[in-house]
């Protein structure tokens, strides 16, 4: 089955040997965000909530550069470095995700990279 990269200049570049988006078989998937700033490549600083916030930014930078946008998701992974972050990321996500919710696993992860307090992936369908 034939699958495109997408790379958008508006979300960070890879910080590993991996692609921001993969199109195949009529799905989007988005690997991993955390909250790097795309203009900086740094991590930002604050809290989950502001975590969160650019993390989903940077997502929504790739489904852009695919022509879709947060209706096609349908299925998201949320890492979190402490479930006790889990209320202020869920008012976060609920933001820009919770019109008609996609289907989501949430788990605490042992590390996120450079330290992030949140990480998110997402699927999305054409």
């Amino acid at each position: 089955m034939p699958k495109k990269h997408i790379t958008s200049p508006d979300a960070p570049k890879p910080i590993g040997p991996y692609s921001q988006g993969v199109i195949s078989g009529g799905l989007l998937f988005a690997s991993g965000q955390i909250a790097i700033d795309p203009a900086t490549g740094q991590l930002i600083e604050g809290d989950v909530a502001a975590q969160t916030e650019r993390v989903i930014k940077n997502l929504l930078a790739v489904l852009k550069e695919a022509k879709m946008g947060p209706e096609n998701v349908v299925k998201t992974t949320v890492f979190l470095a402490s479930m006790a972050d889990f209320a202020k990321m869920n008012e976060v996500y609920e933001r820009f995700l919770g019109k008609e919710p996609p289907a989501r696993s949430t788990v605490q992860a042992g590390g996120l990279p450079k330290g992030a307090k949140v990480e998110i992936d997402m699927i999305a369908a054409f």
